[in-house]
């Protein structure tokens, strides 16, 4: 007998699928091919509009860890948080479709962007203040049970707390690949020639820490001692 594959879910789309992704809306949310300026426009939406998915994704990871940090539950919590790193990773990755944009295709698409600036994607924003969040729970984790963050330094896989931490350092560090990534692929599309400001700028982003005293514990030299050197300060 022929089978019914007619959609029973509501909305828009000729196909349960179409339906539940709203493929119908999520595809028409690039400009039409009548109202760019520059072919690659549709690549800088797709990666920009797919990395605002991730990151909202992210962010609802966060969300949670906070909440069940702040429960106790450390295992949910560094599961929650492994899960937003990938993506993270994900949004890192695929950056390396810019290598398939030149200045020169950049600057003809610029008109379309107006002032536009990744500064502004709320994703980021919001991951920035939910990491600020993830670090205060962290501590009071810590505090109210009488741990020290400089205890933390060597990683211990029967230890939650000390996987937890492991995991936040993961987060950051994920974070900062991003961040530097983002501003290398802005320098080669942009068209810019490296400079003393450029390369500060690189730095900072690549040393700014959310977690510093884990780092600083992690970092810690087997006699006790801190290598200031090596700490990272936010």
């Amino acid at each position: 007998m022929k089978q019914d594959h007619s959609p029973v879910l509501p909305g828009d789309g000729a196909t349960d699928y179409a339906r539940y992704m709203r493929l119908d809306t999520l595809l028409a949310l690039q400009r039409r091919p009548e109202e760019m300026i520059h072919r690659d426009e549709l690549l800088f939406q797709v990666v920009h509009q797919s990395t605002e998915l991730w990151l909202k994704l992210a962010a609802a990871e966060l969300t949670e860890a906070v909440t069940r940090l702040r429960a106790g539950e450390l295992a949910v919590t560094e599961s929650l948080l492994n899960r937003a790193t990938l993506g993270i990773r994900l949004v890192t990755d695929q950056l390396e479709m810019f290598r398939h944009l030149s200045p020169a295709d950049f600057q003809a698409m610029q008109p379309a962007l107006g002032k536009g600036s990744g500064a502004e994607s709320p994703g980021w924003r919001q991951v920035h203040a939910l990491s600020r969040q993830l670090g205060r729970a962290f501590a009071e984790h810590l505090e109210v049970r009488g741990f020290e963050p400089a205890a933390l330094g060597r990683p211990d896989p029967a230890d939650p707390v000390q996987r937890l931490a492991e995991a936040l350092i993961e987060w950051d560090e994920r974070m900062s690949l991003w961040r530097t990534r983002h501003y290398r692929v802005a320098l080669r599309v942009g068209g810019h020639d490296p400079s003393g400001a450029e390369a500060t700028m690189l730095a900072k982003l690549a040393g700014y820490r959310f977690f510093p005293e884990l780092w600083r514990a992690r970092l810690k030299p087997s006699d006790g001692s801190t290598d200031e050197s090596q700490a990272c300060q936010p």
